[in-house]
């Protein structure tokens, strides 16, 4: 299996500091040496991607993978993610849902907005690094994303 690719900038869009921090650690334990961006809500996501699309892509030209809360105060990752997916030069990012909503509903209108995978939070440690284990795996070494260059998410 290929080394997972360092030039991919993970945004991780979660409200509750002990979330995040697990999420963290679960990466660090997974041996994703990739950079990590937080944000609290959907706004701060929104504005840090248009940002990032202004600059001709993520830190030091790298893609972006965005791993999306959907309850979070100001603006819920529900309407962050319709919000990215209508947005032609954000469209094409990949959202991967990780939330702790067992709802139906909020699994299919993730899917129907564009998400690219829906997961459950893990409630464990090992459950996260286990999680964060796959998704290095997928997204980082087998998954081909947009091109950082240039103007990326505008690119076919």
């Amino acid at each position: 299996m290929p080394a997972p690719r360092k030039g991919v900038e993970l945004i991780i869009a979660e409200d509750d500091e002990d979330d995040y921090f697990l999420t963290k650690s679960a990466f660090e334990k997974a041996g994703l040496s990739n950079a990590l961006v937080w944000v609290r809500n959907g706004e701060e996501l929104l504005d840090l991607m248009r940002s990032r699309t202004a600059e001709g892509g993520a830190a030091d030209g790298r893609a972006m993978l965005v791993i999306l809360d959907l309850n979070m105060p100001r603006m819920d990752g529900r309407e962050a993610l319709s919000r990215i997916k209508a947005d032609p030069e954000l469209r094409r990012v990949p959202i991967i849902v990780m939330t702790t909503s067992n709802a139906e509903e909020d699994i299919v209108r993730s899917y129907d907005q564009g998400a690219c995978s829906f997961i459950h939070k893990p409630v464990t440690f090992a459950a996260f690094v286990e999680a964060a284990n796959l998704l290095k795996r997928y997204w980082l070494e087998m998954v081909e994303l947009p091109d950082a260059g240039g103007a990326p998410w505008t690119k076919i």
